[in-house]
């Protein structure tokens, strides 16, 4: 592809789950338009496992965020690839590895850079499918799809409960996650609680007042390539807005993810797939605030229980 010594596709997307599923129509474009470079992530070591699902990729790269990018040149990247951010953090950093294109937003804070203005309410999904696009190359922001996990399943069947979040205004009361896991466990279904290590504190909570045991409770226990295969082969997930709702999209789990303060038409998963259904209050709020939204609160466990019945009864229909 390069007259020079420049070799290899660079995208930077060092952040969550979620962050890098929302992402992978856009890494998919890229493999399908440099066919013969190796496309290189950089992004967080711990979503290795993850990554190795994504067919587009050749090799993960260790990044922890921003300021933390080590091309491991020479020879610089021939196309690095912001798919990170608007900048002027991350185009700096990508920049720094003197790659002989940049695909990127246009920033006025960072070198100028040829590309679209950052269009901040918009699908995430749409944004880096779009950025490609402004620079001629082809994404489908449906193709979010990814392959079945080669690893068992720790509880085959289950329906998956996930009453963590990353930030308080994300986070649903646990004593309606407790509501939803009992009705669910007294309709017939094996209930699993899940989360990170840092929340089974949470998780117990939510098992407990559900009347499930602790062996129901997985939070802790899984790494990610189990929880990805918990999920593939799960029957339902009920979550708030978090990397359990894109995984429950990306392997085409019946799922019920509940937003607030930022919309489903931001990071909910696709609405023409009846299999994933997104509940919202209707309100924006302070996606960094110290309390539950407000509109997140208006969703009841009545309101979560006929959706998942709904998805259920879709993936049973289809």
């Amino acid at each position: 592809m390069s007259g020079t010594d420049a070799e290899g596709v660079l995208a930077l997307r060092a952040l969550g789950i979620g962050d890098l599923l929302v992402a992978v129509p856009a890494l998919r474009g890229l493999r399908a338009a440099f066919p013969g470079e190796r496309l290189v992530l950089a992004g967080p070591e711990s979503l290795g496992e993850l990554v190795e699902l994504i067919d587009a990729v050749d090799e993960l790269l260790p990044t922890a965020g921003l300021g933390a990018l080590k091309w491991p040149g020479p020879p610089p990247p021939a196309v690095a690839v912001n798919l990170h951010g608007s900048g002027p953090e991350s185009t700096t950093d990508l920049l720094s590895t003197n790659p002989e294109r940049l695909i990127a937003h246009h920033h006025p804070g960072s070198s100028p850079v040829a590309g679209p203005e950052w269009i901040e309410d918009q699908h995430e999904v749409l944004r880096w499918c779009g950025l490609l696009e402004w620079h001629g190359i082809a994404a489908d922001p449906t193709d979010l799809t990814l392959p079945t996990p080669p690893g068992p399943s720790p509880a085959p069947g289950a329906a998956v409960v996930h009453p963590g979040a990353g930030l308080p205004p994300r986070r649903w009361p646990a004593d309606r996650f407790a509501e939803v896991a009992a009705a669910l466990h007294d309709e017939g279904h094996s209930v699993v609680i899940t989360g990170s290590h840092s929340e089974r504190d949470l998780a117990h909570e939510v098992a407990g007042k559900a009347g499930l045991t602790a062996e129901s409770v997985l939070a802790g226990r899984t790494g990610l390539a189990e929880l990805c295969a918990l999920i593939a082969g799960a029957s339902l997930v009920v979550c708030a807005d978090t990397g359990a709702g894109h995984l429950a999209t990306a392997f085409g789990t019946p799922s019920v993810v509940l937003f607030g303060p930022v919309p489903p038409q931001r990071w909910g998963p696709p609405p023409e797939r009846a299999q994933h259904v997104a509940l919202w209050g209707g309100d924006f709020g302070d996606p960094f605030g110290n309390e539950p939204d407000p509109g997140l609160l208006r969703i009841s466990a009545g309101d979560v229980l006929a959706a998942a019945r709904g998805a259920a009864a879709h993936r049973a229909n289809s």
